[in-house]
């Protein structure tokens, strides 16, 4: 059978530009049809693409769309919010010019775009109040004659509210606006969070496993062969969840491939066809480590890692199926809707300054933009995993983990301890 190490090279040389973001890690050495090819100390690294259409996921991510003319919109946006930020990029964002950067790019804001159709009734409604009032009230000429419409003016009311009724009810607005952004953004932190505990663990995981190996009976063949089945297996548990959390039309071609690609056939099937990918790959995960050569009180160690997985995994999968409560979601897009429609009634008599109101049309206009702006992100914030960048954090998992297991005791020069028997470390004292 093929080693798993074998199975990884074949992987990272044949396949790195369909993986992607970060460098991948690939023995100097390695070839793909060794049995049992031991990774070297000595190693190179081959730069990846992003796994994405359009490369950018930084500050740069609207200057990169420039040339484009068909971009999307709505849901197939959400694939270029996945941001991975460089040193390069926290310079840009913390520039100076930055202000005048995003005005600039404001037209190209897929935010904005969204909101069309919002904001087209609220400048209808506007247009319509503007239009009625110089009808049934009296409108100013080229020359600045005013006039009255004969008849309709002395029949037709005109149409205005008390701007006061929109300066009572602003604080309302404005605290569930606050509610609504602030709760989204704690569903995307505690999403990102869970992502960032699994990078951290599957490193100590792999680490430990890689450390607390009691290779006195075990070639160096069937060190690098069970090792490199545990990094696999951390991968793929990890592939799992994330597939999990994506939608269908847009992983599963992806995720069936990377796991023919890295594991063997018969686990790969297995995986795929679980009623539960991530469980299967994390029961694989157990095995595996339940396997390695160790003292059972540092096996043990390892395996609280994996129980730290599961709990990322019911973590996200809870904010995944459970949404904030639809009755406040649906009364704030009520309450919002209706504010904005009525405000250009309150406005009117404000603007009697500029020829025929007509300056609160696009007052109206970029009022409603802003304001179903900070609804829209927060809508867009409310489930989080479409925008975290998924793949980028599996594919340096994968070159995190099987950099780790390369490494063996003492390929840094220094002399290592030979390893205890078990009840060693019950009877010896340090």
């Amino acid at each position: 059978m093929r080693s798993y190490l074998s199975l990884a090279v074949a992987t990272l040389l044949g396949a790195s530009t369909r993986r992607g973001f970060c460098t991948a890690f690939v023995p100097q050495s390695a070839t793909t049809n060794s049995a049992a090819t031991q990774l070297s100390p000595s190693t190179v690294r081959i730069a990846t693409e992003l796994h994405s259409i359009m490369k950018p996921t930084g500050f740069d991510s609207f200057k990169s769309l420039k040339g484009q003319t068909d971009l999307p919109s709505g849901e197939e946006q959400r694939k270029f919010r996945r941001t991975v930020y460089t040193h390069d990029d926290w310079k840009k964002h913390r520039s100076q010019d930055r202000f005048f950067y995003y005005i600039a790019a404001i037209f190209k804001s897929g935010v904005y775009k969204n909101l069309g159709r919002e904001v087209s009734w609220t400048v209808a409604v506007a247009t319509f109040v503007v239009g009625y009032n110089i009808i049934a009230n009296e409108y100013t000429d080229f020359g600045g004659v005013t006039h009255t419409v004969p008849f309709l003016g002395d029949v037709l009311p005109k149409l205005s509210l008390p701007l006061n009724l929109f300066t009572t009810t602003s604080p309302s607005l404005g605290l569930l606006l606050v509610f609504r952004t602030n709760t989204s953004y704690k569903r995307w932190d505690e999403a990102r969070k869970n992502w960032g505990m699994n990078i951290n663990h599957t490193r100590d995981l792999v680490r430990m496993a890689n450390c607390f190996y009691d290779g006195r009976d075990a070639s160096a063949e069937q060190r690098s062969d069970q090792l490199n089945h545990v990094a696999l297996c951390t991968w793929a548990f990890v592939r799992a969840m994330k597939r999990h959390l994506s939608p269908e039309e847009e992983d599963e071609s992806d995720f069936v491939a990377e796991l023919y690609d890295n594991l063997p056939p018969s686990q790969a099937e297995k995986i795929v066809a679980a009623a539960h990918r991530p469980n299967a790959a994390l029961q694989d995960l157990s095995y595996a480590i339940d396997d390695l050569p160790m003292h059972f009180v540092r096996k043990n160690q390892v395996q609280t890692a994996v129980t730290i997985f599961e709990d990322n995994l019911g973590s996200s999968e809870r904010l995944l199926t459970s949404p904030v409560p639809l009755f406040y979601s649906r009364h704030l897009a009520r309450f919002l809707s209706i504010w904005l429609i009525l405000l250009p009634l309150g406005l009117y008599d404000s603007f009697s300054s500029s020829w025929n109101h007509l300056a609160l049309i696009p007052a109206t206009a970029v009022i409603s933009t802003m304001l179903f702006g900070i609804e829209e992100i927060g809508t867009q914030l409310e489930e989080p995993f479409t925008v975290l960048p998924m793949q980028a954090f599996c594919d340096k998992i994968y070159n995190w983990c099987m950099e780790i297991v390369s490494w063996t005791p003492g390929d840094n020069g220094r002399p290592m301890k030979e390893v205890r028997l078990d009840h060693a470390y019950f009877t010896d004292g340090e």
